[in-house]
């Protein structure tokens, strides 16, 4: 089975894990007709599933935990022993033809005191990712005026990392700015609007080098807000004796269930993307297999690209640049 890798980018506690969860939980309530099907492996789904209950059991009041600052990962073995999520992607009834893996590794591998394997192994892994998605914790970049911004999300080293990774880059790349915990800037088109316009300015050194000669021609990039609990709303911050800040939360009703919302869409503009890359007919590489994946089974291609025609455009969703690059 063709596997395509999906590095996941963010500061430990800014939602990944919980991103993914959503991801996984969500999928078949959101495929409507289509014949697709969304597998975790055995240990990605317990990982998950595990996440599940947490969330699905969070109190009236409560702290969105992790620690400020990149490094939440650990691979006590080396890169190889990193732990990444695995999907298999396929038509519904039979074996998945495709796997999703996500990958994630500790912020210390791009610092000062990172091994030459460990620097080593970051850039391998954006370079043969086809897709990045961006984390971001959505009240740190909105509350306060963003005043919690580059401590919690720390763009400048997202840029950094790209910086070094995406030289010399000859074929397309996705990257998604994923905002999540973002359900109280989600409340009408206005702060919709709000929370686009945030990420581009928190995220204005990124975009620009995106925006460069020679990397403008090959990135696509989008906005994909995810209310990865649905159900609740930010309702202060504490910061600590170090100034690191804590973000509390509480549910919209005492009854209220965990109900995320367009988790799905990041997913959707990963199809969206593969699927365009199906349909060019120019030589790229390793990604040579997508054309090949899509064109051993006619009804596959047409679940794809049902799913994908469903990525929004509006409401705080966008996309930045390489529209090109989705158009199906």
């Amino acid at each position: 089975m063709q596997e395509l890798q999906i590095t996941m980018l963010g500061p430990s506690g800014v939602g990944k894990t919980t991103l993914l969860t959503a991801m996984y939980e969500q999928f078949e309530k959101n495929i409507g007709f289509t014949n697709l099907q969304l597998t975790p492996d055995e240990d990605s789904s317990a990982i998950l599933q595990d996440r599940l209950v947490d969330l699905k059991s969070l109190l009236d009041v409560f702290e969105a935990r992790g620690r400020v600052g990149i490094g939440g990962t650990e691979a006590i073995a080396g890169p190889e022993s990193l732990r990444s999520f695995k999907f298999g992607l396929g038509k519904k009834g039979e074996k998945p033809s495709l796997q999703l893996n996500f990958r994630d590794y500790p912020g210390g591998y791009h610092q000062a005191t990172a091994t030459p394997e460990e620097k080593t192994f970051v850039k391998e892994t954006l370079k043969k990712s086809v897709a990045v998605m961006v984390a971001i914790d959505a009240p740190a970049l909105m509350e306060e005026n963003g005043k919690y911004h580059e401590k919690v999300n720390r763009p400048q080293q997202m840029k950094d990392l790209f910086n070094a990774a995406y030289q010399d880059l000859d074929s397309p790349r996705l990257i998604i700015f994923a905002p999540v915990k973002c359900e109280k800037y989600l409340k009408d088109e206005k702060t919709a609007s709000e929370l686009s316009e945030r990420v581009r300015s928190g995220y204005a050194n990124l975009i620009e080098h995106f925006s460069s000669e020679k990397l403008s021609p090959w990135i696509v990039s989008v906005i994909t807000p995810v209310q990865t609990v649905g159900s609740v709303i930010m309702t202060r911050i504490e910061p600590d004796e170090t100034g690191n800040p804590h973000f509390y939360f509480r549910k919209t009703r005492h009854d209220a269930e965990y109900s995320p919302k367009d988790s799905e869409q990041p997913l959707r503009y990963l199809l969206r993307f593969l699927l365009k890359l199906h349909l060019d007919q120019r030589n790229w590489g390793f990604f040579n297999f997508v054309r090949n994946w899509l064109s051993l089974d006619a009804h596959l291609k047409k679940a794809v690209d049902e799913f994908a025609r469903g990525c929004k455009t509006t409401t705080g969703f966008a996309i930045l640049k390489g529209d090109k690059w989705l158009n199906i």
